[in-house]
């Protein structure tokens, strides 16, 4: 029998059948395998190959539930769950399926942000593949804000199942036929004005959504965590003004998505669809518009090509997108809210660099010279409300 044991947490896989025949012989495995762990506060069986389970094998789950109290069973079959279910044991114990697995391995890639790149599974379905190892509570964070906005009226397509994809967990979505904006404007860039419209006024929708304070984090925290990056590139003098202008962008009880480009706009049938929800935050619409402007002009300072990489739009065609976008957003936009804007930007960006920070010459140089812009730029901008 398979086990692992690490910071006191321990992991032992079951074996194909728990029945009459096998139940003494397969409790005295597991006992003297946590009677040899030292220090085993939870435990946790994987129930991948578990194909049945007796009344004697119910009994044995019951007296592991008795001996450790921090006790869940993963990875459970249909047919299994439904034992579970039925004796009442998926109400008293923390019981999961098992995740069905895909391949998108022949799947086209239709967007990415900065947490998955999502696919084109089928005619029917798209998958999110999660590029980190998210927990499982993340991803069902993320489906909660997912339904969260829908209720409240944004169009947002909801996830009805979480997968595995080799050794990450993806989620999938039915999107029948349906593209991204980002590959609506790469085959028709005469269609780059009206998409900005589109996504100019879906923005503006989040923005106008109320939202109940402590429903969701205030992007405000987020800003002021990335400042202190910070802390030993500005004088005092510089980090003070610039904390104290964050601090004083009014508070707003309305939404914001976090994470908005072009990538997770999704058309189908004529009608627009948010994706990637794990953003979504409540908060003054300045630092969203920080955000994209940073996802089409920011990132790209250095090197185009890592807008382009991430978008899969050409510079170019990413800056003037911005510039019909931001106008659409705001009439009155103007050269005192740009600088507003590339100052949380390369805020950003510092911390993005530092985040990932392998202490080559170009990231210190990069680093290096985003503090003289934001020097420069706290020369210029007093307030950062619009």
């Amino acid at each position: 029998m398979e086990s692992k044991f690490n910071d006191n947490l321990l992991t032992i896989k079951l074996c194909n059948r728990i029945d009459t025949n096998n139940a003494l012989k397969v409790e005295e495995e597991i006992f003297s395998i946590i009677n040899s762990s030292n220090g085993v506060n939870s435990l946790v069986l994987d129930a991948n190959e578990l194909e049945y389970i007796s009344s004697a094998g119910l009994r044995l789950i019951l007296k592991l539930k008795k001996t450790i109290d921090n006790f869940k069973i993963i990875n459970v079959s249909n047919d299994v769950y439904e034992t579970f279910d039925m004796t009442g044991f998926s109400e008293i114990m923390d019981i999961s399926k098992r995740f069905r697995e895909l391949d998108v391995s022949n799947a086209k890639i239709i967007g990415e942000g900065a947490k998955g790149i999502v696919y084109r599974y089928s005619d029917e379905l798209i998958v999110k593949v999660y590029k980190h190892s998210e927990s499982i509570d993340e991803i069902n964070r993320e489906h909660e804000l997912a339904r969260k906005a829908f209720i409240l009226g944004i169009p947002t397509a909801l996830s009805f199942s979480v997968c595995k994809v080799g050794d990450k967990f993806a989620t999938v979505f039915e999107l029948l036929d349906a593209t991204s904006v980002t590959q609506e404007i790469a085959n028709n860039k005469s269609s780059l004005d009206k998409w900005a419209k589109i996504s100019a006024d879906l923005l503006k929708q989040i923005h106008s959504t109320p939202i109940k304070e402590g429903e969701v984090e205030d992007n405000k925290y987020d800003v002021l965590r990335r400042l202190l990056n910070l802390k030993d590139a500005l004088t005092e003098e510089e980090y003070q003004k610039l904390e104290k202008m964050i601090n004083d962008v009014p508070d707003c009880h309305f939404l914001i998505h976090g994470d908005f480009h072009t990538n997770n706009i999704m058309v189908q049938n004529g009608e627009v669809l948010l994706i990637d929800m794990d953003t979504l935050a409540m908060g003054n619409p300045v630092f969203e518009l920080a955000n994209v402007y940073i996802a089409y002009v920011g990132f790209g300072i250095f090197d185009p090509k890592k807008v382009e990489n991430f978008l899969k739009l050409d510079y170019e065609t990413a800056k003037i997108f911005f510039d019909k976008f931001i106008n659409y957003y705001m009439p009155d936009y103007n050269e005192d809210v740009l600088n507003k804007l590339k100052l949380l930007s390369y805020m950003r960006f510092y911390h993005h660099i530092k985040k990932r920070n392998k202490g080559t010459e170009e990231e210190i140089n990069n680093m290096n010279t985003l503090v003289k812009f934001i020097k420069e730029l706290l020369t210029k901008v007093d307030k950062l409300s619009l």
